[in-house]
């Protein structure tokens, strides 16, 4: 182990005297992340959920980012020194290669944050982060004191935000963008320490694939059933959960596949729905014991005039007579 251990430091040096660069490696405490992420041992991060960030302060010119994708396509932002308005995308490839994200800066204290936009279907390895020669790695910010998890379909993940006016939204990856999304903002806005668990299209009975939120909710992979998220690491302050409104589509659509897969024939009586949605909000609520819960349901159909879902989850949240779960 010490010798593995020894030959792959040695290979580190050479390779970083070898390009002129300072690699910052993906395991450095100088790098401050925030969502779920994978850390594979002595190989990179693994990056799944959108809303997932890596930032790095330092004393340099350039910056640049590894990365590697899997199948699929996915955008990160690169910020500098928080100027959002002029971010920088990033398309990584699937090939493991070097992403320039600044060059020129001015002397003195930058950072640079790396944020995922597009949605959970895609799994990216971050293997780290590459300064000029001569720059200088400084410690992380101390992260807000407050933590902010959200649980949601598009609305949450940011499908179609970057969509132009006048365009039909295609769902393309190109249009996601969660830094914009409320969620996005919302953690912003309160300095918070911001966890996103979504996916476009997705339900608590059913969604428009085979899995829903209650068997998603609890994976760090979230293609792999097996691969469980230990919830000790993110303590939120405030939950929120935006869901049921591909619920409130699909279950007047009784020939489509997933419909069939979940319901049958039958379509899923009030009861039913309000108890699902209990079950899943319990969950999360077995996990988070301290926690505030926010049931919010909004900015699509499943709240325009007459509808009966915002019913639902007031019944629902009522049912569980938990003085820490609210509603909007």
């Amino acid at each position: 182990m010490r010798r593995n251990y020894l030959i792959s430091l040695l290979l580190f040096v050479v390779v970083t005297i070898s390009h002129g660069q300072n690699i910052v490696p993906f395991n450095q405490e100088s790098i401050a992340y925030m969502g779920r992420i994978e850390t594979v041992e002595n190989q990179c991060v693994k990056i799944y959920w959108p809303g997932t960030s890596a930032t790095i302060n330092f004393e340099g010119t350039d910056a640049k980012a590894i990365l590697k994708n899997g199948i699929g396509t996915t955008y990160f932002y690169s910020i500098i020194d928080g100027d959002a308005e002029h971010a920088k995308k990033i398309k990584p490839d699937t090939l493991k290669t070097r992403y320039l994200l600044a060059s020129g800066l001015p002397k003195g204290r930058h950072s640079i944050q790396l944020f995922k936009l597009t949605d959970n279907t895609t799994v990216t390895s971050f293997y780290g982060f590459e300064l000029n020669d001569g720059a200088r790695v400084l410690k992380p910010d101390h992260p807000g004191k407050k933590k902010i998890e959200f649980y949601g379909n598009s609305i949450t993940a940011g499908h179609g935000v970057d969509v132009p006016d006048g365009q039909n939204d295609s769902g393309a990856p190109e249009f996601f963008n969660n830094y914009l999304t409320y969620a996005g903002r919302t953690a912003r806005h309160y300095n918070a320490q911001y966890s996103c668990i979504s996916r476009s299209g997705i339900g608590v009975m059913v969604s428009w694939f085979p899995i829903v939120m209650p068997e998603m909710y609890d994976r760090l992979n979230p293609s792999d059933p097996d691969s469980k998220w230990n919830f000790s690491k993110f303590t939120p302050d405030l939950v929120v959960i935006n869901l049921f409104q591909n619920d409130s589509w699909l279950i007047s659509l009784p020939a489509h596949e997933q419909f069939k897969a979940r319901f049958g024939t039958t379509r899923p009586d009030e009861n039913k729905i309000i108890k699902s949605y209990q079950d899943l909000v319990l969950k999360i609520r077995g996990m988070y014991p301290k926690a505030s819960i926010i049931c919010v349901l909004g900015s699509m159909d499943a709240t325009q005039k007459g509808s009966p879902w915002p019913g639902y989850i007031d019944k629902a949240v009522k049912g569980m007579a938990d003085p820490k779960i609210f509603t909007h």
